[in-house]
């Protein structure tokens, strides 16, 4: 984003992408934290509803440097939802962690598709053309569904603090869960150093690229539309 202002300034493109990103710092990061929320609430752990995260409120669950990645490199992150195992069924606490870990990147996934339908519906009925508010909307719903699944794709990279992190519980043995889990300070640091530097902005546009095509594609059948 950075790096698009001081090339080409305040194009439409630029100034779209950035209200996409807004948009979904405030109204999608809380649905992914939700989805956290809600999947430990319905498992049996408390935690996240007793201390106000099962909500759609994003001032509930903003955090500024998370949001201020979201700016820059088009993937941040919320604050995380609070989840305690041990509130979990003793028989299925690691299934259980696996599955409130991986809400949050299926959400953002639900919500990429569901903003692939809005792209192809208003392209197909809308009629855009060059500058006009229709053509406006549809980039900005396009932007909106790229933003979300660079969220999922960046949440379920298997280190921690991500979601992916979290999901590994389910297959890992515990000491090398716990060992991994002893680093997590260091690790995250290293992640953020990798998104601010860039390094891992072109496997993950690889993947978000990938997952597109198929959501348009997907999304574009609901219309009759052959897209790609």
């Amino acid at each position: 984003m950075i790096y698009d202002l001081i090339q080409n300034g305040f194009t439409i493109d630029v100034v779209l992408n950035l209200f996409a990103r807004i948009f979904v710092m405030f109204c999608i990061l809380p649905v992914h934290e939700f989805a956290h929320a809600l999947i430990a609430t319905k498992l049996g752990d408390q935690t996240a509803r007793l201390s106000g995260r099962l909500t759609l409120n994003p001032l509930a669950h903003l955090d500024l440097f998370g949001a201020l990645m979201m700016i820059i490199a088009g993937f941040g992150y919320a604050k995380p939802v609070p989840v305690n195992m041990n509130n979990f069924n003793p028989k299925k606490r690691k299934s259980s962690m696996a599955l409130t870990a991986i809400a949050g990147p299926v959400s953002n996934l639900i919500m990429a598709f569901l903003f692939s339908v809005f792209y192809c519906a208003l392209f197909k009925f809308g009629n855009p053309t060059d500058g006009s508010l229709t053509q406006a909307i549809v980039l900005f719903f396009l932007y909106v569904a790229q933003i979300n699944v660079s969220l999922a794709v960046f949440n379920l990279i298997p280190v921690p603090p991500l979601d992916g992190s979290r999901i590994l519980t389910a297959i890992l043995p515990d000491k090398y869960y716990y060992t991994i889990m002893k680093y997590e300070r260091y690790i995250v640091y290293a992640v953020l150093a990798l998104v601010l530097f860039g390094a891992l902005d072109t496997p993950i546009a690889w993947a978000t690229n990938g997952i597109m095509r198929l959501f348009i594609k997907g999304a574009g059948l609901i219309f009759g539309m052959h897209v790609g």
